[in-house]
């Protein structure tokens, strides 16, 4: 059974890296395809999928989807470019805000949400877009492990591992994620001036975004203020952070239909067909109603777009795989032969975990194979008998290859794929040598700094 399980598990992994229009649908097979022939036992379903992790990502989707959509970070960042100097600036200071909201906002929505802002500037003063948009990816990537909700890679870690939102910041009283992925940050933004230095154009930026609602922000920062409070209350159920990101997320859902539409529900409709003029009748009461109820609805829907069903799918059969590889012992053999190959020094350990993470993650996405790694860390820390506190310098030393390893290349994680998406439909096609000029130098930047001041705080 245990050969059976590997097997299935790289198969698995190929065809992820085969077809990743499908790697939902595959994970999810796979999963289902564990349960069939008895490898994951159909007793260990409910258990083997981490429903908090599901609950916090689809939660924190929704509700930064209606954040998104009240136009609050445009203005930000509206705000932002027009108290800067020069292009230089400008770029630079997006790139920090990009890395900011990513910190609590979804990489691939943070670059959506920024990308456009530096492409209109770049018309306006006729200059590519290229160099600016690249690094507002890899800066929004950097920062995907800097909190609990900051990229479905940490949710995992802090669901695995017991910790709290405010534990990214202190744990134990000593410097959390946070702080470690701002210092790496600003040390690669060093490189980024270096890149920029001849950027000097003066800019006058005056557009100045209007929010449509207030709401969707506050939503916002009360699901950070409950997650920081929930921080501080001992023996809570194992789902309490899923459940208040769900939670929050209806709650909005519920207000984008009972809010007042300001006159919208009985003349919305009706003016659109009153530009006719005489040549359209009025629409009747039935044809009124329907399409304020449409109305109302239509933030419900788009909401709910916005939730990335595929990737909480592919997330639920990793889980089922996972589970069964831990079942049948598979994940206590890789957890054995990485002992065996640091020699059982765990500075030799913790670099291997490191640098083959970043190594994997430049190429194929670091979601399946954070899910993987976490369970063998697990095994590797009862196998050394480590301490829980020693055993989350190997922790975060994934969290940080893993994360940071994304920006090597064009396809190593989402927001890089979306950012060259966005400048190919604008006519720009992004070389891969192109990409790396920018990413590779920003990313060993950041990585060492990570690596060194992960090893020097928890080790």
């Amino acid at each position: 059974m245990k050969i059976a399980a590997l097997v299935l598990f790289l198969v698995t992994y190929v065809l992820l890296l085969a077809l990743p229009k499908y790697r939902a649908y595959i994970a999810a097979f796979v999963g289902f395809l564990f349960l069939c022939i008895g490898i994951l036992p159909w007793s260990g379903f409910g258990t083997a999928i981490d429903w908090n992790v599901l609950m916090i990502i689809a939660g924190t989707m929704g509700i930064v989807a209606m954040f998104i959509a009240s136009k609050m970070p445009a203005l930000l960042a509206d705000l932002l470019i027009s108290r800067m100097p020069s292009v230089k600036w400008a770029i630079i200071a997006l790139s920090l805000f990009a890395g900011l909201v990513s910190a609590f906002v979804d990489n691939v929505a943070t670059v959506l949400m920024v990308a456009p802002i530096a492409l209109s500037l770049s018309k306006k003063l006729d200059i590519s877009p290229v160099p600016g948009i690249i690094a507002i990816a890899v800066s929004s990537n950097l920062q995907g492990a800097a909190t609990l909700v900051g990229d479905t890679t940490s949710i995992m870690l802090g669901s695995e591992t017991g910790m709290t939102f405010i534990d990214f910041f202190v744990m134990d009283g000593k410097m959390g994620m946070f702080w470690i992925v701002q210092i790496a940050a600003l040390a690669a933004t060093l490189y980024l001036l270096v890149v920029f230095r001849k950027d000097n154009q003066k800019i006058e930026y005056s557009e100045r975004t209007v929010v449509k609602d207030f709401f969707p922000t506050f939503l916002l920062v009360a699901m950070l203020a409950l997650l920081i409070g929930m921080s501080f209350i001992p023996d809570k159920p194992d789902v309490t952070p899923g459940i208040i990101c769900m939670g929050l997320m209806v709650v909005g859902m519920i207000y984008t239909v009972i809010r007042p539409q300001r006159g919208q529900e009985s003349g919305e409709a009706q003016g659109e067909d009153a530009q006719d003029g005489a040549e359209s009748a009025p629409p009747s009461e039935k044809e009124r109603r329907k399409a304020a109820l449409a109305l109302r609805f239509a933030g419900v829907k788009n909401t709910l777009k916005e939730i990335d069903f595929r990737t909480l799918l592919l997330l639920a059969g990793i889980f089922l795989i996972i589970g069964g590889l831990d079942s049948v012992g598979v994940i206590d053999d890789i957890a054995d032969l990485l002992v065996k190959a640091s020699g059982g020094d765990l500075f030799a350990l913790y670099s291997l975990l490191v640098w083959a993470s970043v190594l994997v993650s430049a190429f194929i996405d670091n979601i399946p194979y954070v899910a993987t790694m976490l369970p063998v860390i697990a095994g590797i820390a009862s196998g050394m008998g480590l301490t829980a506190e020693a055993s989350m310098v190997l922790y975060l030393g994934l969290l940080s290859g893993a994360t940071l390893g994304g920006n090597l290349t064009p396809i190593g994680a989402s927001a890089n794929i979306t950012a060259t998406g966005i400048l190919r439909k604008e006519g720009y096609e992004v070389k891969t040598l192109q990409y790396m000029k920018i990413s590779v130098p920003f990313t060993l930047i950041a990585v060492l700094v990570g690596y060194g001041l992960v090893w020097a705080v928890y080790a």
